[in-house]
């Protein structure tokens, strides 16, 4: 586990206006509710193909990730 913490205060405001739960985002990922959790909580990372797949999901471009992915 990573010791830097993210803000994923943009991520979760855009999985809401898109998706409009996290429960469906993460059906749509292919993940767990409670994986999700872990993750957008710093307990587990993103992997990079999960970073991927939830770009697609969310209409974002490779150029957003850092935004969306790793703010610190």
């Amino acid at each position: 586990m990573s010791a830097l913490k993210f803000n994923y205060s943009k991520l979760r405001g855009r999985i809401k206006e898109i998706c409009g739960t996290n429960a469906r985002f993460a059906k749509m990922l292919g993940v767990a509710e409670t994986t999700l959790s872990a993750k957008l909580n710093n307990l587990n990372e993103f992997t990079q193909s999960e970073i991927f797949k939830a770009i697609k999901i969310l209409g974002l471009t490779n150029a957003d990730i850092p935004i969306y992915f790793f703010a610190t």
